[in-house]
């Protein structure tokens, strides 16, 4: 087990079956017409290039631990310890591939259970050692990482064990996972059964059920399944002060909902160790197409259209006219010269792409569905390029982390951002982030989609390319992500699913106000009075 784990952090992506992540000569031909020439190559450095201090891990502690889990599941050599210090932001990839410094854990704990989980916290309680959960390893803004605070040593705290599906319920349609269950392993669980939770985020191939909880994730399906929290109907969690369990009902008036205490909690106020989730049924029938809208205005104003009157379909993912270019220019499997004639004789300048797919229990129902988002899509003069777009997009959707190597690989900065507002202020937000990225990296690509959508507003994720500043590659996009925090401050949201971590941290007060900090820092206070619960984030 611990040598998979070892093994699927070396990069950004789980390799299967072979796959490996490259960049067409076309791609890198297309990249330097239109960045400039590229940073020199980065391949990810060995181990052995990378500097691991010591462990500080007390030699008490270490026996207690071992004791508890086992001394073959209390890691401290050097691989496994790097292979959890930190997670899959740009700057998490470059540092492993030797451009700067990053903190390591001083151990690797893997518990088998919720009582051992619950173990490991009290005695690290009592010899305040600092504890960093750990699931798929997929942050992007420094939530898994080893930052130990006030502490002599820290901890990774890796769920991985806890890999059961504890429960199903299928005349409430409720399923308990533990939290180490990744995306795909919970909807082979629950096929089983006949049902799937429906989360699909970029993230899925290797991100973990507690992980989905603790930074309030939300997936491709969104619009047809809701987003994470949506899905939650009980938690279980680990706490210094004991265990605590929340959820008895599918609705209550007993107080404040306390569960959404613990969801967003990015392990800060308590180690998620199960979570009874809502399913549905296994569809039947997926349908996916693409369509092509006239400019980014008026594809907004088509989601908006659909999000108000409650015929989005399951995926609604709209890109901008650069996101759009990007996706024609690089998709070998359209005839881009004769799409472009077809779209400009059909009267559309600025293309702009729309992904729509339905999935349902039978191809009535999809179709359906269907005929209510087109009949609302065909006065916004949207253009059908048929499913062979669509199915390009769901084929590739977890892609990303692939491409995403390659192109450091080739010395491309390359890094996601993302936000949502209300539709009101929603295009005024996209222009804000784009100017303060342009004015920050100067000649880039900067891309934005809208994936989640919803009656009042939508989330805006913006991919940036640009080519890698030799001289100082970490304070590049350092620069660049402070730019368009502060640009998305004061309009929208800091994070819509990536969560706080560290990155968002300084940005929290403005959005929820000192008052909100505070009361946070009470319930932190409460549940962790000693603060070893993932120092340094959320808070």
């Amino acid at each position: 087990m611990t040598e998979l784990i070892d093994h699927r952090l070396r990069r950004s992506w789980t390799p299967e079956a072979g796959d490996a992540a490259h960049l067409p000569a076309k791609a890198l031909r297309w990249l330097v017409q239109r960045i400039g020439p590229l940073g020199s190559a980065a391949p990810f450095a060995p181990d052995s290039a990378l500097s691991v201090p010591d462990s500080a891990l007390g030699e008490q502690p270490k026996r207690d631990l071992e004791e508890l889990v086992g001394a073959g599941h209390v890691l401290v050599v050097p691989g496994e310890r790097l292979a959890r210090a930190g997670g899959l932001s740009y700057l998490d990839l470059m540092r492993r591939r030797g451009f700067g410094d990053f903190p390591v854990p001083d151990a690797v704990v893997l518990p088998e259970n919720p009582a051992e989980v619950q173990s490991v916290l009290e005695i690290c309680a009592r010899h305040d050692v600092g504890v960093v959960p750990f699931g798929g390893g997929t942050s992007v803004v420094g939530g898994v990482s080893a930052l130990r605070g006030d502490k002599s040593a820290v901890i990774a705290l890796d769920l991985a064990r806890l890999g059961e599906l504890v429960s199903v319920d299928p005349v409430s349609r409720i399923a308990v996972l533990q939290a180490g269950v990744t995306g795909p392993e919970a909807d082979r669980l629950l096929a089983a059964h006949g049902f799937t939770l429906g989360h699909v985020p970029q993230s899925y191939e290797r991100a973990t059920i507690g992980g989905f909880a603790a930074t309030r994730s939300a997936g491709q399906a969104s619009s047809g399944y809701g987003r994470f929290e949506d899905m939650v109907s009980g938690v279980r969690l680990a706490t210094p002060r004991g265990e605590w369990k929340l959820g008895v009902a599918p609705a209550s008036a007993a107080g404040p909902d306390l569960r959404h205490l613990a969801i967003g909690s990015e392990g800060a106020l308590g180690v998620i160790t199960e979570v009874a989730l809502r399913v549905r049924p296994v569809p039947e029938v997926r349908r996916y197409e693409g369509y092509v809208l006239d400019g980014w205005e008026n594809g907004a104003a088509a989601v908006r259209e659909l999000a108000q009157r409650h015929v989005l379909a399951d995926v609604t993912r709209l890109s901008d006219v650069d996101e759009s270019e990007v996706s024609l220019a690089l998709n070998d499997s359209l005839k881009t010269k004769a799409l472009r004639r077809y779209l400009k004789a059909r009267g559309v300048h600025a293309p702009c792409l729309l992904i729509v797919g339905w999935e349902g229990a039978s191809k009535r129902e999809v179709a359906r569905r269907r005929q209510e988002t087109t009949r609302v899509l065909a006065p916004f003069g949207a253009v059908r390029i048929g499913a062979a777009l669509g199915e390009s997009w769901r084929r590739g959707r977890f892609s990303g982390p692939r491409q995403r190597d390659a192109l450091l690989d080739n010395g491309v900065c390359v890094e996601t951002l993302e936000t949502a507002a209300y539709w009101a202020e929603l295009s005024d937000l996209r222009d804000a982030v784009r100017a303060a990225l342009t004015a920050t990296l100067g000649n880039a690509i900067i891309m934005c989609h809208v994936s989640h959508a919803y009656e009042t507003g939508a989330s805006l994720y913006f991919t940036v390319l640009t080519a890698r500043d030799e001289a100082d590659p970490i304070g590049q996009w350092q620069r660049a992500k402070a730019a368009a925090s502060e640009a998305i401050t004061g309009i929208g949201t800091i994070s819509h699913h990536h969560a706080v971590g560290v990155d968002h941290a300084p940005y929290l007060a403005a959005e929820i106000g000192t008052l909100g900090v505070e009361v946070l820092r009470a319930a932190k206070k409460a549940i962790d009075p000693t603060g070893i619960l993932n120092p340094g984030k959320l808070l």
